[in-house]
């Protein structure tokens, strides 16, 4: 069936003669993907496709070029075969039309250029995460490859240092670094296992200046990405004179597989992936054969040909995850295939600190990141000790200059927020004048952050820093001491979807996301800056995916006998509950890792199930019964009733009982309760009952084992 798209809209079924390319000179082409009918060579090995893997590829290459042909287009700029059978060809408007009527073309469409799913900082953008990452197990993922698709790495880190106990490479691994030689080169070790760079979309001559072609990163993002999924284990985190105590990524001993596919332009509004780099990124990733792939990079919202490839790579096992994207009501999540485990972002916990001012003074609790204590030393007023050139607004607020190192030495300085001066500029001004603290606090109400500061800073909301400032007005001398509070006090639950997370269509062709992680704040490895500093937070959907798929190796290197569906099963449906979050913001809920390891009941899906739900979307009937773990009651498409196979995981024979949750309609399960012995599987039915709701309705359906497994599956039901 045909497909056409025009600006990025996607027509799924629509003839070309009724949606034309927009108008071009004849002269001028643009970069298009090609998508052929059928799969690449992933899909047909997962179809049972006896014929040899050479005639495959005789029989695809002839099948393109019968095609391109027949337009006269010129040779391709990237040939992909394994996650997808396609092509990226410059196209003038007229070729592009009379390509997309092509016999055995499926889908034409312009290259575009996609936002990563997060913005890399030294700072974080809200509320942070606890300084150190949070691994399932200190050898979880061993044995396992995650691929990442995004700006590239930084192998310098400590994070991506060759370490033992990364079990044995998988047998079927047969990935490799570019042969480049030189500065910006990423060698192969033990622990970074490929390392490659698509960048002919994007375009070299549209790169900045300061851009390695290379799998190197000079941005961050991708750095980041990889060691939240698979950084090393007990990596200590210095920060200038800091200690910051230790970080691990979530599969620490997994391996990596780098494939850069995201650039930075001179203007960074042009910052961006090109799909036909994306899409020939995962291409590669498919063919090396990782056990996981994270895409931290924004998607369409349809089913385009970076979906497609995505389809590709589940259908060679992968465990495919992806960003949902950042721009939060303003549009839906950006990856909806059921294939893909696609993840929002969840507040983090956050790490606190005390500032316990001395003689009877207030004892306040604000955000903190250095775990080392300073004090009790002399406390002032920034104000106070400022340089005889400087404002008192200047001072204030630390402004680089404003304070005098004679009248700052070994004292905690108090600035303000604000001023036009950036968080950690304010500590650094206080390191220069020789301080050894600072408390900072908000002019207006507003939140408070975790950074990485140049001395230990506690940050203090608006109503505590007022208390702070008022006694030090009336004390003198003051003393002041700064300290992180111990682990079980310094985590406060703050949990909730972000508002810039994006949210699930009630009109989507799946129930989207598929769940949410923690993704405010989340330290991470970054790129040595000037100052030697290689570590700094991120927040982002980008952080909560990279989470995720870190969980996700976690699962594959402990439970290798599951195939790639089982394990999304497994982390969506053992997912939290999240109070106040419906199925479109949340999904099945808020990861977590360690249940993931031993879900109770699982849905499995057949890889060739995917592309049959895939080639019958454009039709305005019933489609595939998809076993996914989620449901969708709505319209045509799943009608009143879709029905469900769970399979029992555990080694002994188990009851489990159903629950339905959060539903205002009413909604029937069928049988109530399963009792399945080892291996066993049952079929279970999800029902409406009475009219269709006059606006969306949602909930979950809860089975609970005897054990006390919980699994929890979305419903989503419609007009």
């Amino acid at each position: 069936m045909l497909a056409l798209t025009t600006l990025g809209a996607v027509v799924p079924g629509t003839p070309a003669s009724a949606a034309a390319f927009p108008a071009a000179d004849d002269a001028e082409t643009d970069l298009y993907l090609v998508t052929l009918e059928g799969p690449g060579t992933a899909g047909r090995d997962a179809a049972g496709d006896d014929l040899p893997g050479w005639w495959r590829e005789v029989e695809m290459r002839v099948a393109r070029e019968r095609a391109l042909d027949a337009v006269e287009a010129p040779a391709p700029l990237y040939t992909w075969t394994t996650a997808l059978h396609g092509v990226a060809v410059e196209l003038d408007a007229e070729q592009a039309e009379a390509l997309a009527e092509q016999p055995g073309v499926a889908l034409v469409e312009r290259d575009a250029l996609r936002p990563l799913a997060a913005a890399p900082t030294r700072t974080p953008a809200g509320a942070a995460a606890p300084a150190a990452g949070a691994a399932a197990s200190s050898r979880g993922g061993a044995g396992t490859v995650i691929g990442v698709v995004d700006t590239g790495l930084a192998p310098e880190s400590r994070a991506f240092a060759a370490a033992p106990g990364l079990g044995r490479m998988p047998a079927g691994f047969r990935g490799s670094c570019a042969e480049e030689q030189g500065a910006g080169a990423v060698a192969c070790t033990s622990k970074v296992v490929a390392a490659q760079w698509f960048v002919a979309g994007f375009g070299e001559e549209n790169l900045r200046s300061a851009a390695v072609l290379s799998a190197r990163d000079t941005d961050g993002h991708g750095t980041q990405a990889a060691s939240i999924a698979a950084g090393n284990a007990d990596v200590a985190v210095r920060d200038g004179q800091q200690e910051l105590g230790t970080f691990s990524g979530q599969a620490p001993r997994a391996r990596l597989a780098v494939y850069k596919a995201c650039w930075s332009a001179p203007d960074p509004v042009d910052d961006g992936c090109s799909s036909a780099d994306l899409v020939s990124a995962v291409d590669r990733a498919t063919r090396d054969g990782v056990d996981v792939l994270n895409l931290s990079v924004g998607g369409s919202g349809r089913l385009d040909t970076l979906e497609r490839a995505l389809l590709g790579a589940a259908e060679a096992d992968v465990v495919v995850v992806a960003a949902a994207g950042n721009d939060g009501a303003r549009a839906t999540v950006g990856h909806v295939g059921p294939w893909v485990t696609t993840v929002g972002a969840a507040s983090s916990p956050a790490r606190r600190g005390d500032v316990v001012a001395t003689a009877g003074g207030p004892r306040l609790t604000g955000a903190m990141v250095s775990t080392r204590a300073v004090g009790p030393a002399p406390a002032v007023l920034a104000a106070a000790v400022r340089t005889p050139g400087a404002t008192p607004r200047q001072a204030r607020t630390c402004a680089p200059g404003s304070l005098d190192a004679a009248r700052t030495s070994g004292r905690v300085v108090v600035c303000e927020r604000g001023g036009g001066v950036g968080r950690v500029e304010k500590s650094r001004t206080v390191r220069l004048a020789d301080g050894v603290g600072m408390v900072l606090v908000n002019e207006r109400p507003g939140s408070v952050a975790e950074d990485l500061h140049a001395v230990p800073t506690v940050h203090l909301d608006r109503a505590d820093g007022e208390r702070l400032l008022a006694w030090l007005r009336r004390t003198s001398p003051a003393e002041a001491r700064l300290r992180l509070l111990p682990r079980a006090g310094a985590v406060e639950a703050r949990r909730g979807v972000t508002r810039w997370s994006a949210r699930g269509s009630a009109d989507g062709t799946a129930v989207k996301p598929d769940l949410v992680a923690a993704g405010t704040g989340i330290l991470a490895a970054l790129p040595p800056d000037d100052d030697g500093a290689a570590w700094g937070f991120v927040s982002g959907t980008s952080a909560a995916a990279a989470r995720t798929a870190g969980a996700a190796a976690v699962v594959r290197s402990a439970r290798p006998e599951l195939s790639a569906a089982q394990v999304r099963s497994a982390l969506a449906t053992t997912a939290a509950p999240m109070p106040g979050a419906g199925v479109l913001d949340a999904g099945s809920g808020v990861l977590r890792p360690d249940q993931a390891l031993a879900p109770g009941l699982v849905h499995d899906v057949d890889p060739g199930d995917y592309r049959a739900w895939l080639e019958e979307q454009p039709r305005d009937r019933a489609g595939t019964d998809l076993n996914s773990p989620s449901v969708r009651l709505a319209g045509t498409r799943g009608g009143r009733a879709q029905e469900r196979t769970v399979t029992n995981l555990g080694r002994r024979t188990f009851y489990y009982s159903s629950r339905v949750e959060g539903l205002r309609g009413s909604v029937r399960v069928t049988p109530a309760a399963l009792a399945l012995a080892p291996g066993e599987s049952a079929t279970y039915r999800v029902e409406r009952v009475g009219p269709a709701p006059r606006r969306p309705d949602d909930g979950w359906v809860v089975w609970r084992g005897a054990r006390g497994s919980v699994t929890r599956v979305p419903v989503l039901v419609g007009r």
